[in-house]
């Protein structure tokens, strides 16, 4: 059975007053920052869990969690994160816990730029913020450094930023891995294409950049002579798509393997196929949705490399819930695993959340 640790026992161990222990587990006056270590320590070490129910109920107080996120289609990676969100949501309803849900389109930076005062205005007392736009990231998270109000980073960490903490993928490990999953599929003077969606505002998302330079290092790291081409198409205007792709198809026929660094490697398949070549065409994508999964055992995508937003969601909610209740900090850089997946495992796969 698990021991039950009282505060004169905390103190204890601490080698400091039951005074101070009170202070610091109920976060009221000040105490030395030698004392808090040697406090914080003892708690770690004894795994310390306060009765949650009792601490929040007996501060009669609300807490609203903002999220920041990308508007999303059902089916569509920010889909899975709004699952996590959800489950994060019902487990601390009972601590007093709200959730406003704020969305901004992905492909526009001023749609970013157009939430940033009004989550300011929302009165919340934490905030989780998915990262594309690297400099209006900033621009929000200055703010509410001002205001003292936490936050998360999801998607992609972004350095110098007053985060409690990060949630996400090592973006530029997960390129790297990528370019080694690609290169070993093709011989080293084979042409590639790397497919980039375009963005208004912005050349590209923080993390598709760090995933970016990670791939394309490997291929320097690892003397390759062939050509990278970069195809820029459309996130949200796909009339165009298939006459590009046509287009650069055409012009480059020796090309037969290709990457892109978001989760949209179906709208690529389905652009490959109508133009007849999918059969031979080596293609390696990010994120576990169903229509990817669909081309992942086709055949037409070789390797999707997975990132749990799920569980993203969920650990970021929950730690700033510690943050704001109980005084309790994350690790600051939290790196999800990165799931390699092939035909051959993906029915295996499970978030785990």
């Amino acid at each position: 059975m698990k021991k039950t640790y009282r505060i004169k026992d905390i103190a204890r161990l601490s080698g400091v007053s039951t005074g101070t222990v009170d202070r610091i587990l109920h976060k009221r006056g000040k105490v030395s920052p030698e004392a808090q270590a040697k406090v914080e320590k003892v708690l770690k070490e004894i795994n310390y869990q306060p009765n949650l129910i009792a601490r929040s109920l007996a501060l009669k107080k609300n807490y609203k969690i903002v999220t920041v996120t990308p508007l999303f289609f059902e089916g569509e990676y920010w889909a899975k994160f709004s699952e996590g969100v959800d489950k994060a949501q019902d487990e601390l309803f009972s601590y007093n816990v709200t959730v406003e849900r704020l969305y901004f389109n992905q492909y526009n930076k001023s749609s970013f730029d157009a939430l940033i005062p009004q989550v300011k205005q929302t009165g919340c007392q934490g905030v989780v913020i998915a990262t594309l736009f690297r400099e209006s990231v900033i621009e929000l998270t200055s703010g509410l450094d001002q205001l003292e109000i936490p936050y998360v980073l999801i998607d992609a960490y972004i350095e110098n930023t007053n985060c409690i903490t990060y949630y996400g993928t090592h973006s530029y490990d997960s390129g790297y891995i990528a370019g080694r999953l690609l290169l070993d599929q093709i011989e080293k003077d084979d042409d590639i294409a790397v497919f980039c969606f375009i963005r208004k505002g912005d050349q590209s998302s923080t993390q598709v950049t760090k995933r970016e330079e990670g791939f394309h290092n490997y291929f320097i790291k690892h003397s390759y002579k062939g050509k990278i081409h970069k195809v820029r198409i459309y996130g949200d205007e796909e009339g165009d798509n298939k006459d590009v792709l046509a287009s650069f198809f055409n012009e480059n026929k020796r090309v037969k393997a290709g990457i892109i660094f978001n989760s949209r490697a179906y709208l690529l398949g389905k652009y490959l196929d109508e133009l007849g070549l999918a059969d031979d065409f080596k293609l390696i994508g990010y994120d576990v949705l169903d229509a990817n999964i669909e081309l992942l055992k086709s055949g037409l995508i070789t390797h999707l490399i997975a990132q749990r937003p799920e569980v993203q969601a969920v650990n970021s909610l929950k730690a700033l819930f510690r943050y704001l209740v109980l005084g309790m900090k994350d690790e600051p850089v939290n790196y999800m695993p990165i799931d390699i997946l092939m035909e051959e495992n993906i029915s295996y796969y499970n978030n785990y959340i």
